[in-house]
């Protein structure tokens, strides 16, 4: 195959799903560093994109839903390569009608057989390899056969946060400390109440405390926060380029397998994960990347996990090996 011009990256998908498409990104750049990088997402996680240094620039899955289909034939048509790491089954017939020569889709979607000439066959979930690994499966057919170790993806990751228009002017005193206790079903949820017992002993140690989350999510837990002056209810008020500028600027940040949490570990803050040990939503496939992201999980084998069924060990995940996750 000649060197590709033009690829385009698809995946549009919920915020962490992308965070962990950084290192395939990069390794990307540093095959083609003359191609345009060209990044396919929902509107709503276009700044998390913006944040990547390998990528020139963002197109939306909103964008090509609106336009008319001449024009969706004419921007697609001038890409030499078109890459699924999420598969869509309009994002791919959307492909296969605009000509991009190269089409990249797992072969575990039968849809591809019908939209994607080129076709991986391998396995998300029974697999052991973390899911930023996984999406260099399918950037092999491209000539990038190896597929990098978490340290070695840890060590190099070009989030830029302060690319955000307004970073400048999030001012935090490096005691912030965000707490995200909802996931948008995203993820095994610690209990709300440890989350209080949490804040307040964090605030008791000298940090101020922001509990984060959308509108309709602080609603589910905001009369539950204690009325103490370092701890604060921030659910609602932010929107996404704010939220990741106050979490670059933050200490640490302490939520469940959810976007926020994979946004704190690119950005180098410490990024404490909870989570249960059940397949595939354990950490092994989901922590964050970072070299100051850790997860956490109940001690010991839990069985119930281990079986395949629904499990509360997160629960019985300490509070105190949370602090030390902060501190250490």
């Amino acid at each position: 195959m000649l060197e590709p011009k033009k690829i385009l990256i698809n995946r549009a998908d919920a915020i962490g799903d992308v965070c962990l498409t950084l290192p395939a990104c990069m390794a990307l750049r540093a095959k083609y560093p003359n191609a345009e990088l060209v990044y396919l997402c929902r509107a709503y996680t276009k700044e998390v994109v913006a944040c990547f240094e390998p990528i020139d620039a963002v197109l939306t899955l909103e964008e090509l839903d609106q336009a008319s289909h001449l024009t969706r034939l004419d921007l697609l048509g001038k890409f030499d390569v078109v890459i699924h790491l999420f598969p869509n089954k309009l994002i791919a017939k959307w492909c296969k009608e605009a000509g991009i020569k190269v089409r990249i889709g797992t072969a575990h979607r039968f849809f591809h057989f019908f939209t994607c000439n080129v076709r991986p066959r391998f396995t998300r979930r029974r697999s052991d390899l973390h899911e930023a690994q996984l999406n260099f499966k399918l950037l092999a057919p491209l000539g990038i056969q190896s597929i990098p170790s978490l340290d070695q993806m840890n060590r190099h990751l070009a989030f830029l946060p302060h690319k955000i228009h307004g970073f400048s002017e999030i001012k935090m005193d490096g005691q912030i400390i965000l707490l995200h206790p909802k996931s948008n079903g995203s993820g095994v949820e610690y209990p709300i109440k440890k989350y209080i017992e949490l804040a307040e002993l964090l605030a008791q140690k000298g940090y101020t405390i922001y509990f984060t989350g959308t509108e309709k999510e602080g609603a589910l837990f905001r009369n539950q926060i204690p009325k103490v002056a370092q701890i604060h209810d921030t659910s609602g008020q932010w929107d996404l380029p704010t939220f990741i500028g106050v979490i670059a600027r933050s200490k640490a940040l302490v939520a469940c397998s959810t976007g926020p949490y994979h946004l704190a570990g690119l950005a180098g803050v410490k990024a404490v994960g909870l989570f249960s040990q059940k397949k595939p939503i354990h950490p092994g496939r989901w922590a964050a990347l970072g070299l100051n992201a850790s997860a956490l999980t109940s001690y010991g084998i839990c069985t119930t996990c281990t079986a395949g069924k629904d499990c509360k060990c997160i629960e019985t995940i300490s509070i105190q090996d949370i602090i030390h996750a902060i501190e250490k």
